[in-house]
C-alpha cells in the first residue's frame, strides 16, 4: 500500500513486520548499511544503533520524509547516521561502500527493477548482503482483498504496484540479472495494524492512494456507499487491541556476486 498520511502511523501499521525484519537483517557492529526507501528512518535509526562502529545511510524519494528522519535522528543524538533525498534507481552511491542494503517495503516501485538493483549492487562490497521485505501477491493479503471488495474493485488498477516483487521466480531472475546470487525467500505471516478503533482505521485506509483514487472514480452516492461498506469491513476486524488485517510478505535475501 502507499499512503500520504502520517509516516508515524506507517511505522505503527508495520510494527510486527519491523520486528521480523530486525531478526533477519543480521546487522553487525562495524557494518555500513544502506536503507532503501527509508521513510522517516525507523529502520535506519535501529541499524545505526546496532552498527555502533559502522554507519547507516537512509535514502528516500520523499523530501518531507527525509527531513523528518533527520529530525528524529538528531533527537536521538545518533552520530553515525545520515539521510539523502534521492532516487535509489539512479543515485550515484560511492562504489562498494556498504556491507548491507536493507529495505522495509521500499523496493516495489522501481520503474526498471534490474537497473535499480544493479545500482544498489554497485554500492555494495563484494559479497555484500541485500535483505528486503516485500508484499506477497495481493490475493494473499487480506487487507488488499477486503478493501478492494468494499470499494467494488476486484481487480488492481494501474499505477504503482505494491505486489511487483511477489513472484519468487521472477524476482530471482531480476536479482540474478542485477548481479546477485544466493537469493532466498522467507514467508512472513503477520497482520497489519490500521488503528485503535473503527474511526481511526477508516481515516487511515482512506489515506491510501489506491483508496482515494477508487473513490474519486465514483459519483457521490456510490462513494458514500463504498465508504459505508469499508466502515463495516473495518468494524469486522476490530479487536480489543485495535483493527488488524491479515497480510503475507516475503523476506528476500541475496548476496552481491564477488
Amino acid at each position: 500500500m502507499t499512503t500520504d498520511l502520517d509516516p508515524a502511523g506507517y511505522d505503527a501499521e508495520l510494527r510486527r513486520h519491523h520486528r521480523v525484519l530486525r531478526r533477519h537483517w543480521g546487522v553487525r557492529l562495524q557494518d555500513h548499511i544502506l536503507d532503501i526507501g527509508c521513510g522517516t528512518g525507523q529502520t535506519t535509526r535501529e541499524a545505526a544503533r546496532t552498527a555502533q562502529a559502522g554507519s547507516a545511510l537512509g535514502v528516500d524519494v520523499s523530501a518531507a520524509a527525509v527531513e523528518r528522519a533527520r529530525e528524529l535522528a538528531r533527537a536521538e543524538a545518533l552520530g553515525n547516521i545520515a539521510f539523502e533525498h534521492a532516487d535509489v534507481q539512479v543515485h550515484r552511491f560511492p562504489p562498494e561502500r556498504f556491507d548491507l542494503a536493507v529495505s522495509r517495503f521500499g523496493t516495489m516501485f522501481f520503474d526498471d527493477p534490474v537497473a535499480a538493483f544493479t545500482n544498489i549492487g554497485r554500492a555494495l562490497r563484494p559479497s555484500g548482503r541485500l535483505v528486503m521485505m516485500v508484499w506477497q501477491a495481493g490475493d494473499r493479503n487480506e487487507w488488499d482483498v477486503a478493501i478492494r471488495r468494499a470499494l467494488g474493485e476486484p481487480v488492481a488498477s494501474g499505477g504503482p504496484d505494491p505486489f511487483s516483487l511477489a513472484d519468487p521466480p521472477r524476482v530471482t531472475e531480476t536479482l540474478a540479472a542485477a548481479g546477485f546470487a544466493d537469493v532466498a525467500f522467507t514467508d512472513v505471516d503477520e497482520p497489519v495494524y490500521f488503528g485503535p478503533d473503527v474511526a481511526g482505521a477508516l481515516d487511515w485506509v482512506r489515506g491510501f492512494r489506491s483508496t482515494g483514487e477508487a473513490l474519486d472514480r465514483l459519483d457521490s452516492a456510490a462513494a458514500a456507499n463504498a465508504v459505508g461498506r469499508l466502515r463495516e469491513t473495518i468494524a469486522a476486524h476490530l479487536s480489543d487491541d485495535g483493527v488488524w488485517f491479515g497480510s503475507r510478505a516475503w523476506i528476500i535475501t541475496a548476496r552481491r556476486r564477488g
